[in-house]
């Protein structure tokens, strides 16, 4: 549209001051005539546009003029620049939509707020995927906030880490790239010694800035770091994959308890005389078909004693694969009922 156009190249020259006309063209995909056109149709609205003609010249808007996005404090632009990890907006069809949005807006922003808005998008990043075993949190995040403030300050922070296999705590002074929120666990991204790590920010048990400038790889951005670090975290804890079926009437508990670690819906069942069968062997996820009793879910546990948790749903919950995990529980069921029924 006419209009969209028009707003783009406003935004675009409030950006940069002046624009070839080449340049406009190629990037709003019209003809370097119509971009002429359009500066005569602003020009005409009193936007104060013209174009200087020479080997440096383009399209240029007086300097001064600009379109602010009033209102807006510091915190909330910054706000509007948490973006979320590739592959969010893709999967909506959006990619090049919030990329177009978030010029604009960053167009629009008073100038005083850029550069922490611009900051912002570098620095923080929001992936909800869940890994391949969903980690729990529920710890609380004492040292969050310090955390934000060594990655905005561009400074070396100093931590007590809690490592998950180990009770001791270890101390370390890291260089942040910026911090992550994976389905709603909080991460550290930074380096270590000059080598990527990860670190949960519910495992951090002090934390404290240093004098020191961070001192990151150069070129290197927390969109990099973190997407070498997630695919070396879902290589290295693949767990055990558990198939399962699921009263329906118990599935809303069972997912507030184990959705962390639910990798896939494999099949509803839709009144099949034989629940067990339905899905396991293969077809896609059914997510919200069916009336019948059972949903048949796959998850991930750690080890097979992970899986005794499974018992807390008595028969709500049937395990239907591996054979090792069915036999784990049997084990467990047994030694509860011996139990009971011994003399007290």
């Amino acid at each position: 549209m006419k209009s969209d156009r028009l707003l783009s190249i406003l935004l675009l020259l409030q950006t940069r001051g002046t624009v070839p006309a080449p340049e406009l063209a190629e990037r709003l995909e019209v003809s370097v005539r119509t971009i002429y056109r359009d500066v005569d149709a602003l020009s005409a609205a009193g936007v104060p546009v013209y174009a200087e003609r020479g080997r440096h010249g383009g399209i240029t808007l007086l300097p001064g003029y600009r379109t602010d996005v009033t209102g807006l404090t510091a915190d909330e632009s910054r706000a509007l620049f948490v973006l979320a990890a590739q592959g969010a907006h893709a999967a909506l069809g959006l990619d090049a939509a919030i990329g177009s949005a978030l010029r604009k807006v960053m167009a629009a922003l008073p100038a005083p707020h850029r550069p922490a808005a611009e900051l912002t998008s570098r620095r923080i990043l929001v992936d909800a995927s869940r890994w391949t075993r969903g980690p729990g949190s529920g710890l609380p995040l004492d040292h969050l906030g310090t955390l934000q403030d060594a990655v905005f300050a561009d400074r070396r922070v100093r931590v007590s880490y809690v490592h998950s296999r180990s009770e001791g705590v270890r101390d370390y002074t890291l260089d942040p790239y910026g911090l992550v929120s994976k389905a709603g666990v909080w991460y550290l991204v930074a380096d270590r010694d000059g080598e990527p790590r990860l670190f949960r920010a519910d495992r951090v048990r002090s934390a404290s800035l240093t004098e020191e400038a961070v001192r990151r790889r150069p070129g290197v951005e927390l969109a990099d770091v973190w997407e070498r670090l997630k695919q070396w975290v879902e290589r290295r804890t693949g767990g055990i994959e558990v198939t399962a079926r699921v009263r329906r009437d118990r599935y809303g508990r069972f997912l507030r308890l184990h959705g962390g670690v639910v990798t896939e819906v494999v099949a509803e069942d839709r009144g099949a005389e034989d629940g067990r069968a339905e899905g396991v062997e293969g077809g896609g996820p059914r997510a919200g078909e069916g009336t019948g009793e059972w949903v048949t879910v796959r998850l991930v546990v750690e080890e097979e004693r992970a899986a005794r948790a499974l018992l807390a749903f008595s028969d709500a919950v049937e395990v239907l694969a591996p054979p090792e995990i069915r036999e784990e529980l049997a084990r467990a069921a047994a030694a509860v009922s011996a139990l009971y029924e011994g003399p007290h």
